[in-house]
């Protein structure tokens, strides 16, 4: 079984290379150039090289860390930082300082699949490992963020490490910026979870709610606009593909004063499971 596996991870980065575009990531596609790894077992191996290749470091010792320094970057039509609650953008600029509760729930007919992606390919490659069973949370979910910055020292992305707190065990391990897409008029969340010879990235169009929450999007859409992309790099070409992967975060403050956040991801429009936060400030 062991030796079967990297033959299948190879058999699946030719089937996204064979479906996707070649696409030039250090010219018109340079929207799309992120960290990736090269090695199979992912965690939070690629951090270092990330670092090196914008020639920075990465530090972990920055207090009350958050994945984007001020989200006044994704200001423009249609948003501005200022409206959200002050706990939903505290949360995000000071992600260090917050502690997550999960809850999961798997819709019937996409548990299988699930079940079989997270135990031969997220908890082997330590990466999208999605949890599938509420009890497999119910201990938390771990959450560090590890800074990583660029050559003049400031933060260029940040790395959001999630790991079940009863097992250690990798969960998510993506990479954090924002990122102006080819035409749009504001910038969008991108993140980017790094695998071997290529990563899954995801565009978020950030949206402020009447009552101050934030809804982050990765809808249906041409290529070239907010949705979730399948990268992959290598043998002379690099391509590039719109994944059917879409989900919609809702990050608000309850009755009771509590942060929370709704996540549902959908498999074309069915779907698929949905994770509910709470968000505990610590520090």
């Amino acid at each position: 079984m062991s030796s079967l596996m990297p033959r299948l991870d190879r058999v699946t980065r030719t089937f996204w290379r064979t479906t996707g575009r070649p696409v030039d990531l250090t010219g018109a596609h340079a929207w799309l150039d992120a960290p990736v790894h090269d090695g199979s077992v992912i965690g939070d191996a690629w951090l270092a090289s990330a670092a090196a290749r914008w020639g920075g470091h990465v530090r972990e010792d920055v207090d009350g860390a958050g994945l984007l320094p001020d989200l006044t970057v994704l200001d423009g039509p249609g948003f501005r930082a200022a409206d959200l609650h002050p706990d939903v953008r505290d949360f995000y600029e000071h992600t260090s300082r917050w502690r997550m509760e999960v809850w999961t729930q798997w819709t019937a007919a996409f548990q299988p699949g699930g079940e079989l992606v997270s135990r031969f390919f997220g908890r082997r490659v330590q990466q999208l490992a999605l949890p599938m069973r509420p009890l497999d949370v119910a201990h938390g979910m771990d959450s560090r963020v590890a800074v990583i910055t660029d050559a003049g020292g400031g933060q260029r992305a940040a790395g959001w490490i999630r790991s079940l707190r009863s097992t250690g065990e990798f969960v998510y391990s993506g990479c954090y910026a924002s990122r102006g897409l080819p035409g749009a008029d504001r910038a969008s969340v991108h993140v980017t979870f790094p695998l071997e010879a290529g990563n899954v990235q995801v565009f978020l169009r950030p949206t402020v709610l009447p009552d101050g929450s934030l809804q982050l999007d990765s809808p249906p859409g041409a290529f070239g606009s907010d949705g979730a992309y399948v990268v992959v790099r290598g043998s002379g070409r690099d391509h590039a593909s719109r994944a059917p992967i879409h989900e919609r975060f809702r990050v608000y403050v309850d009755g009771e004063g509590v942060l929370r956040t709704d996540h549902e991801l959908r498999m074309w429009s069915a779907t698929a499971v949905r994770l509910h936060y709470k968000l505990t400030r610590v520090g």
